[in-house]
């Protein structure tokens, strides 16, 4: 799609501004997932405590671990906009080594009390580290390596993830010296995070006037009010929320459902990890490809599509599995009815990441600089209380007698009813999703020079009319959302019409066929424009009907004397003589007129200064960009 050759996002694994962040972060959470699962292992198998049933263990420690999320998280937003980000990102790493200092002393004396402190310990290590992590993405890479970067972070996160519990299994299991493996596995990652951390680069504070609230209850409520000043980043917290929600469900129950669903031993159970976890880190890695690295928010309904259709086919594909006990890795693995719940597993957990990667781009690129660690903060608070939320739901479900993939069933259900909501209250997602459908699966869609689209600021976009799809194929190319001025006519198609309505786009009308629309058309035209949004306007009033490129009307420069702004002239290419097109009679009558996947283009030229502005001016350059 564009001819700007970008570097991979593995090209980030090279530079000193990315390699020793990932680096950092992917030992913490190698060493927290490392340091829980031996300890739950431990207190599970060796060193039996009258207070803590086995059974209850798991719960304990990870309740335990998210509890310093819910307290801390609004101070340590707080610290990350008030704070050079390194500096706090070293100070967590000193701690690190601490905290796995003590617990390394626990688990060679078996002090369950102590490596319990310590887990509730290393929650407030990760509580701190959280909001650092994602702010200090956007000071350092540019908006088209945002996806890619948080891909990346997402990819690692559950590689570790898996890693730290693959191997705190294996240590603890060692007879004898498995504690003391763990012990000084620990510590070492903690020594060895600390030295990635010294080489990341100096992030500036963002706020650094900010006065610290140390009242958790009440800065906890400010941060989500603070969270819900923006709207679309309100609710895209609430749908990252909503995905740790759905993720809770299935892997609290992978040991339940290896043995009491696909009757298979421990063993099975590490294998639904190694799928779910794999599908995640493939998910987010394709975030880049798909969305041609933009922040591309039409992934997330195809990602929610996914994580529905896959959760609901999983309960299908788990009932009336062939009888069996204890079943091992190669015997589950020989059965094909088990191949069918491991590839559902695998798309949810990838259409999982597909749903997610972009949501945090999103945050990240919309939150103000000044207090996006905050926002952050708000969002660990809230994906928080959604696990809390899911873990009692589900628990309530199987005391009910629901069976486990009655559960997924349920929750896939849940899933769609919630990516529907979500959708309907922020049409921008399902408004991206049909110009990322439009753009790969109807034409073979093209664009250069997209970087002259501002990111950031008031500017209004003009371009050539050729088709009933031109404000779609528009839409695709923006990393912003775009409010165009539209014939009032063409409302009134439908389907079309019903898009551009959620799209928000403005109707006008002629000033002698209806004065009253014109003018609150340049009204609301002018509320966007101080609102620093992107405004488009087609100057030719009306698609061409002769494919040629018809005189520019005066609406820009009448826009221009109480807003001038950057005015930005694009060219839509090869779009005459397609299905949305007038040639040869009527738009939208002649179906496969074009086929498929037919080549187009969108040429985006050097943005004009508004004193420089005239019809004729950007008529000509418009031009230019078609013969480009």
């Amino acid at each position: 799609m564009h001819d700007n050759d970008h570097p991979s996002q593995f090209d980030l694994l090279r530079q000193r501004r990315f390699a020793p962040f990932f680096w950092t972060q992917f030992l913490g959470a190698g060493n927290d997932n490392l340091f829980k699962f031996a300890l739950t292992v431990m207190v599970t198998y060796q060193v039996q405590v009258g207070w803590l049933p086995p059974a209850m263990a798991g719960l304990v420690i990870g309740a335990l671990f998210i509890l310093p999320f819910l307290l801390f998280s609004a101070t340590s937003g707080q610290l990350a906009d008030k704070y050079e980000k390194t500096t706090l990102i070293r100070f967590v790493k000193w701690l690190e080594i601490a905290i796995m200092a003590a617990a390394g002393w626990g688990f060679m004396q078996a002090n369950v009390p102590l490596l319990l402190a310590c887990v509730f310990l290393m929650g407030l290590h990760s509580t701190l580290f959280g909001p650092v992590k994602f702010a200090y993405l956007p000071q350092h890479l540019n908006e088209r390596e945002l996806t890619g970067g948080n891909g990346m972070v997402e990819m690692g996160t559950f590689v570790s993830i898996l890693l730290g519990n693959v191997a705190g299994g294996l240590l603890i299991a060692v007879p004898q010296v498995g504690a003391m493996y763990v012990a000084w596995a620990c510590l070492a990652l903690a020594v060895i995070g600390r030295a990635t951390a010294q080489w990341i680069p100096a992030s500036p504070p963002t706020d650094p006037t900010l006065k610290i609230n140390w009242n958790p209850f009440t800065e906890t409520w400010r941060n989500l009010l603070l969270a819900h000043g923006n709207v679309v980043v309100f609710r895209s917290l609430l749908g990252i929320s909503w995905m740790w929600f759905f993720g809770a469900v299935f892997l609290s129950q992978f040991p339940s459902f290896a043995k009491e669903v696909l009757h298979g031993n421990e063993r099975v159970a590490s294998l639904l990890l190694v799928v779910f976890s794999i599908g995640i880190g493939i998910g987010s890695l394709l975030c880049e490809v798909l969305s041609r690295r933009h922040v591309e928010i039409g992934l997330v309904p195809l990602g929610a599509i996914g994580m529905s259709v896959f959760s609901i086919d999983l309960y299908f594909a788990s009932r009336g599995l062939p009888p069996g006990a204890g079943l091992t890795l190669s015997q589950f693995v020989a059965q094909a009815a088990h191949w069918r719940v491991m590839v559902d597993l695998f798309l949810l957990s990838l259409f999982a990441g597909l749903y997610s990667v972009p949501m945090y781009a999103l945050i990240q690129l919309r939150s103000a600089p000044t207090h996006r660690a905050r926002i952050i903060a708000a969002n660990n608070i809230l994906n928080a209380l959604f696990m809390i939320v899911s873990s009692i739901g589900v628990g309530l479900l199987l005391q009910a007698n629901f069976t486990i993939p009655q559960v997924f069933l349920i929750t896939g259900l849940l899933n769609a009813v919630v990516a529907f909501y979500i959708f309907m209250l922020v049409p921008e997602y399902l408004l991206r999703f049909i110009a990322w459908v439009a753009t790969r699966l109807i034409y073979r869609f093209k664009v250069r020079g997209d970087e002259h689209i501002p990111t950031r600021g008031a500017a209004i976009l003009v371009c050539n009319h050729v088709s009933f799809i031109d404000a779609v194929l528009l839409m695709a190319a923006s990393p912003r959302p775009i409010r165009f001025i539209m014939d009032h006519k063409i409302f009134a198609i439908p389907v079309l019409g019903a898009l551009f309505k959620l799209a928000k786009a403005i109707p006008i009308a002629s000033a002698r066929d209806d004065s009253a629309t014109y003018e609150r058309a340049f009204a609301q035209a002018r509320a966007v424009l101080d609102d620093g949004e992107l405004l488009c306007i087609f100057p030719e009033g009306a698609i061409t009907r002769d494919g040629e490129l018809g005189e520019f009307k005066g609406g820009v420069m009448k826009l221009l004397e109480s807003n001038p702004v950057p005015v930005v002239p694009l060219a839509l290419q090869n779009l005459w003589g397609s299905f949305f097109s007038r040639r040869d009679g009527a738009a939208m009558s002649k179906p496969f007129r074009r086929g498929f996947f037919s080549r187009v283009g969108l040429v985006a030229g050097v943005p004009v200064a508004a004193a420089q502005v005239s019809p004729s001016g950007l008529r000509e350059r418009v031009g230019a960009l078609l013969l480009a």
